[in-house]
């Protein structure tokens, strides 16, 4: 009874007390347009990328922006034939220029894409961007996207503007899951607090990064993060520890096409790189997992052994936390277009996330550690492994 009485009591908290994350109003801030539009650059890292390009390039090369702009795709050692398509595509629907590069094998110390970044940034540097667009090649952007990030950068003064994409969730196990990815991503990293000058809230979503240019070179970005597996939090910490001003919320008509049909594929999304998420501290792992049992796992356990004997205390309580926590759910299931009758299954998820960092913790230690597209890296700083 006690337990389940914690247990709506942090749930109480996080209904009022956590910057009202569950809510999924925080949009693109109030802007006007300049008089002037400043050149941008788009960065796109691509590594084996050739089944979604078709679905996202075209959106890109596309956009309806009024000034000078321009996309690098940086083809990082893709095996799939993924920079001829995107020539293809570039030459068959035309838009605004793109140059397709390479930057060769990463050296020792850089992880996941933020290589390619890097270079895609320095080629960028040669038009003298006042933006830098750093977008993933799983993301179709609406034709107004440019337009609308550098109107609200402008607006608000923000030298990093993000935009959390909306990610697909057609298939089962999507639905699921995937909802729950950006709540709980949300519970930890509240989107009201971080566009708040000054906050110790800080996060980014590396899908759809709009960054002023002299920033990025004042927070020596991205070489300043390079060990970073979770390149989106270290890039926005790096520019908080700049004097940055950002924001960050939820995207109305920036979507990922990239398909989960499986769990197989989820929970190897997740699980490479939870464990770096807790910085591969032990202590931080078991809170990790005690919390997620006293939150999630208590309040239908609560609700199935009181009635099981008795205990009517015991179950009501879990009952009144199981009932909070599907209400600040339904919110995100609605903004993922999913009915409302998965929220109470938001336990379940929570269950699956908690193996699935268990295992992420299990592979790091088995040296297999964090990945990212057939790279992985045993350690921060380990030299990539091809896979």
């Amino acid at each position: 009874m006690w337990t389940a009485a914690v247990s709506l009591a942090v749930w109480c908290w996080l209904l009022l007390g956590q910057g009202f994350f569950w809510r999924t109003d925080v949009r693109l801030p109030p802007r006007r347009e300049p008089e002037v539009w400043p050149p941008v650059c788009v960065v796109v890292p691509a590594r084996d990328e050739a089944a979604v390009l078709p679905a996202s390039l075209p959106s890109l090369l596309a956009q309806d922006y009024p000034g000078r702009a321009e996309v690098f795709l940086v083809d990082d050692g893709s095996r799939d034939g993924t920079g001829d398509l995107a020539r293809e595509l570039s030459a068959r629907r035309g838009g605004l220029p793109l140059t397709v590069d390479s930057p060769g094998e990463p050296p020792e110390g850089w992880t996941g894409k933020l290589w390619a970044v890097r270079h895609g940034i320095a080629l960028a540097r040669a038009r003298d961007p006042e933006y830098l667009l750093l977008t993933d090649a799983d993301i179709a952007h609406a034709p107004d996207s440019l337009r609308s990030l550098v109107a609200a950068a402008r607006t608000g003064d923000f030298d990093l503007v993000s935009q959390m994409a909306r990610l697909r969730a057609e298939s089962p196990w999507e639905r699921l899951v995937v909802p729950a990815f950006v709540y709980f991503f949300a519970q930890l990293y509240p989107f009201r607090w971080i566009g708040r000058r000054g906050a110790r809230t800080t996060a980014a979503a590396g899908g759809c990064v709009l960054l002023r240019a002299d920033m990025a070179g004042r927070a020596r970005l991205p070489d300043a993060v390079r060990h970073a597996v979770i390149d989106d939090v270290a890039l926005a910490r790096a520019v908080r520890a700049s004097g940055g001003h950002l924001w960050l919320g939820l995207a109305d008509r920036v979507d990922s096409v990239r398909p989960y049909p499986g769990l197989g594929e989820l929970w190897r999304m997740v699980s490479r790189s939870a464990y770096a998420q807790l910085r591969h501290s032990p202590p931080l792992l078991l809170g990790t997992v005690a919390g997620l049992a006293l939150v999630y796992l208590v309040p239908p356990v609560a609700v199935v052994a009181g009635a099981a004997v008795g205990d009517t205390p015991t179950w009501v309580l879990g009952a009144v936390g199981w009932a909070v926590m599907a209400v600040t759910y339904m919110p995100m299931l609605r903004y993922h277009r999913q009915p409302p009758w998965l929220a109470p299954l938001l336990p379940f998820t929570a269950f699956l996330y908690l193996l699935m960092t268990l295992d992420s913790a299990v592979r790091h230690y088995r040296g297999r550690g964090a990945a990212w597209k057939g790279r992985t890296y045993t350690r921060p700083g380990a030299v990539p492994d091809e896979g």
